[in-house]
């Protein structure tokens, strides 16, 4: 077996690039960058930013007041830092052009009003605790100064030249680190004009750009601008970007329409607390900003606290409501808050209340929650643009952003074009797909259709029933559809034995949904002769409804039987053949059927994968949208089966630590056997081939940052390569690792005419392997799917690790042929089917246990997280089958 210690990725092939394909003029949302003083050096200090005289040098939280102190610390300390330019991150690196005077550089700064929640503090009531100085001494000072002291530390250099020397193709181990401060330079840019900043992301406040999307909520529009190092030279890459917000405005306003409810009476002041939490606001008698740390426990009438009420020269401690502290001290009466809980906007140990009445959310507040499922439907909707919009709207942007006149980036000798970039891109031909009876299927444009075409390989589907959670549909009508449209498919299907109808009485029970899915199934195992081998379900909304999760893992966990959910769109009157047939290609597909095929699937003329046994993986792993720390993420492998098939798998999904991306149990050892997710797969491969291992493993990995390609090769190819050997320690495959990226901002545009005003999306089919790609990595983008609504948004594909040794020709091939045996679609889809099934797996299997409910003080009494709760594993029946298709 081969041993490795760290391995780097593979860089570009520079003996032969690829060739195939129509060739097409382009346009990218990338932006020619001159730079002329390439000689300049960026010296970079650990910040350490604390209130001066405290005790416990604690540090100033929130990138606002850091900000502020910098840019103050700059305006005072002018003379000293003559030709000295900053650009400082927010957080613990400065980097500045022009060297500061000492390794360790210690400053004093006064700022005035640097935080308003101190100013606050001691204007508002504090539990047990005296607001702090006289009302007189209050009334006199109407903003706070506050004293930090600031300590920049010399930790190094970073050359500008890196990124010549890569672009050269020369080694450079400081290029990354250099765009890095050249990312901050335009973060810095965008904080200095007041945006919301989101990573690269930008967000100013224009009412124009917001999307209302209900429930207190607000999409918003905003730009990402980041630099990238490609072939041509460095490039600036700006795109349309979105994000969400909490709607300005007082507080009660928010949570009424947060909660649908028009009653402050009915406010669930658990859910209130939880959505409330670190949201700023401002008060309407002072204007001091607070960030909210709690609710009371007790209403504004009930709630006390030690007031130090000045008498002359001495002051009396007198317990008091927080409502009339308010109306002896500010003359305000409470109308709407007076029972209701206090905004607490202190810290753990000293408690500050403020009456919910008084206070207004403050505007570009990210919204940090899981979105409704219409919230998300109507965001993703409503943000799309056409490519002429979108195009427009960029050249909009970039002007608008004057990035040629900041005095950082001119310094750098930086001159951004204003022209998007002309790249070079092939369109590749279609691959042939075959139907039953040996029938041509012909894609066009990207995709195709099963008119009067029977399925590569339909599967018979008998000892079935039908089940009914909704009342708005005919489901024997829709029994007998399914059943006169899959013969003409070649599906042949049993009449169902049974329908089962939901009683309405149970939708109001106690305990639902479980107990309506626990007595659905009841009915069924009691009723049927057998187990029966399929389930059709008709759920009453859409399939994230509450009954998806438990019916699901009734079925696939506990009885093992195949099941297909539907929910028929609200307002659809008819189920015409074409919604039937998208419906018997996912059941076909979980019971091990196929759809369409690759003919040079079924030739077995694949290069390199038909010639020798081949599985190919599909990684990925599903995080939480809730943002606390202890749900688990749910890790999902699948894996190929029955080589020279490349359009058959199954799935492997255990869970791991929270937010963490690296796949930790890809093997693991327990007890002197391998429990990991790869096991299952590689000995179903070998049942499926008959005993055969496979020679090569080409990985597919959704879901990684650049910053992490080096943890894909060092910690999960090397699971890999462990779980292979304890199998067989004489065995010794091949491995070839690509990563696909979705989460990205390059963007392509085809020309209609002569003028570039004018743009269209690109074919289906599309590839661009220069111009833009990295100079010395190995990279392509990919549009496989054609764009119908809104800018089509191609993969960027990054090979890692090839040991294989595909040509670029026929590893795009590959990849685009794997767009192609997506088994629920007439389309080719955007990523290659593995990664797109990975994530659906881990998506559906998520669903099985309620990880979302789980309380952020579910710990042990010792305070250590709790253990990662395992998932439930799939009935052996289903153990196999493509349940998640």
């Amino acid at each position: 077996m081969w041993e490795r210690s760290r391995m780097s990725r593979d860089g570009r092939p520079d003996d032969k690039c690829a060739t195939k394909g129509q060739k097409i003029r382009l346009l990218a949302n990338h932006f020619k960058v001159s730079v002329h003083s390439a000689d300049v050096i960026f010296h970079h200090y650990s910040v350490e930013l604390m209130y001066e005289n405290d005790k416990n040098n604690k540090q100033v939280d929130g990138m606002g007041v850091r900000r502020k102190v910098i840019d103050k610390l700059q305006e005072i300390y002018a003379s000293e830092l003559t030709n000295v330019n900053f650009a400082y991150d927010g957080d613990k690196s400065l980097f500045t052009i022009g060297a500061l005077p000492h390794v360790k550089n210690v400053y004093t700064v006064v700022v005035e009003d640097a935080s308003s929640a101190k100013v606050a503090t001691s204007m508002t009531p504090g539990e047990n605790k005296s607001p702090g100085g006289s009302d007189m001494k209050r009334m006199k000072r109407p903003f706070q100064v506050r004293i930090f002291k600031v300590e920049l530390s010399f930790a190094g250099t970073v050359p500008m030249d890196s990124i010549a020397r890569v672009i050269r193709g020369q080694e450079s181990d400081n290029y990354e680190k250099a765009i890095q401060v050249l990312d901050i330079i335009l973060r810095q840019n965008s904080a200095k004009k007041g945006c919301l900043l989101v990573r690269q992301s930008f967000f100013d406040n224009s009412l124009s750009n917001s999307i209302d999307l209900h429930g207190g909520i607000k999409g918003l529009q905003g730009y990402h601008s980041s630099f990238r190092l490609t072939q041509s030279g460095l490039s600036l890459n700006v795109d349309v970007s979105t994000t969400t917000i909490v709607r300005p405005g007082p507080v009660i306003d928010f949570l009424l329409s947060n909660q649908d409810i028009k009653d402050i009476r009915r406010i669930n002041w658990g859910k209130a607390k939880d959505v409330l939490k670190s949201l700023r606001i401002k008060t309407t008698h002072t204007n001091a900003e607070f960030k909210i740390f709690d609710l009371s426990e007790k209403s504004c009438s009930e709630q006390t606290f030690l007031w130090k009420k000045r008498n002359g020269n001495s002051s009396d401690a007198v317990e008091i409501t927080v409502y009339e502290y308010f109306k002896q001290h500010w003359h305000i009466e409470l109308k709407q808050s007076a029972h209701l809980p206090c905004l607490n906007v202190g810290k753990p140990k000293r408690s500050n209340y403020l009456p919910i009445e008084l206070c207004y959310l403050v505007s570009l507040q990210r919204y940090k929650k899981a979105l409704t499922v219409l919230q998300r439907s109507s965001l993703v909707e409503k943000s799309r643009k056409n490519p002429s919009k979108r195009k427009s709207d960029l050249s909009s942007a970039l002007k608008c952003s004057n990035y040629n006149s900041d005095a950082m980036l001119r310094r750098c000798g930086i001159l951004i074009a204003s022209e998007f970039a002309q790249v070079d891109g092939r369109i590749l031909r279609a691959p042939t797909l075959k139907a039953g009876n040996d029938q041509d299927l012909i894609a066009r444009n990207g995709r195709w259709n099963f008119n009067n075409k029977k399925l590569i390989d339909p599967k018979q589907v008998n000892r079935w029933a039908a089940v009914n959670f909704s009342t708005r549909w005919n489901v024997q009508d829709l029994v007998q559809g399914l059943i006169r449209c899959g013969e003409m498919k070649g599906i042949k299907i049993e009449s169902a034995h049974t329908i089962f109808e939901e009683n309405l009485q149970m939708r109001d029970l106690p305990g639902t949904p479980e107990n309506r899915v626990d007595n659905m199934m009841n009915q069924i195992h009691q009723r049927l002769p057998g187990r029966p081998t399929f389930l059709l379900c008709v759920l009453p909304v859409r399939k994230n409804c509450d009954i998806y999760g438990p019916w699901k893992r009734k079925c696939l966990v506990e009885s093992g039987i195949v099941t297909q959910c539907m929910a028929p769109e609200y307002g659809r009157t008819k189920l015409d053949d074409q919604y039937l047939t998208n419906l018997l290609l996912k059941i076909n597909a979980k019971l091990g059927g196929l759809n369409p095929q690759l003919q040079i699937e079924r030739n077995r003329a694949i290069p390199l994968v038909s010639r020798n046994p081949t599985i190919i993986f599909g990684m990925d792993v599903s995080h939480s949208v809730a943002k606390k720390s202890n749900i688990p993420s749910v890790a999902a492998v699948v894996g190929s089966l029955g080589w020279p098939l490349i359009s058959r798998y199954r799935a492997s999904v255990c869970t791991q630590s929270p937010k963490l991306e690296m796949i930790d149990s890809l093997f693991k050892l327990e007890g002197g056997k391998d429990n990991g997710l790869i096991r299952e797969l590689l000995l179903d491969f070998y049942s499926s081939t008959k005993r055969q291992k496979p020679e090569q493993i080409i990985i597919f990995r959704d879901g990684v940052g650049e910053g992490q390609f080096n943890q894909v090769l060092n910690i999960e190819l090397d699971q890999m390569v462990k779980a292979c050997k304890f199998l067989d320690d004489s065995w010794f495959p091949r491995f070839t690792v690509i990563v696909a990226q979705k989460n990205h901002h390059t963007r392509f545009f085809v020309p209609k005419g002569p003028r570039d005003d004018n743009v269209t999306n690109v074919p289906a089919g599309t590839v661009v392997d220069t111009g833009i790609c990295h100079p010395r990595n190995y990279d392509f983008y990919m549009c496989a799917h054609a764009g119908m609504i809104g800018t089509t948004r191609p993969t960027h594909y990054h090979v890692l690790h090839d040991e294989i040794g595909f040509s670029p020709d026929d590893l795009q091939e590959l990849v685009h042929s794997l767009s192609y045996v997506y088994q629920k679609s007439t389309s080719a889809i955007s990523v290659v089917a593995p990664v797109y099934y990975a994530h659906l797996a881990a998506a559906q299997v998520r669903q099985f246990v309620r990880f979302d409910d789980m309380s952020e003080a579910a710990s042990s009494a010792s305070g250590t997280p709790s253990p990662l709760p395992e998932l439930p594993r799939l009935h052996e029946n289903v153990r196999s089958s493509m349940f998640f298709c």
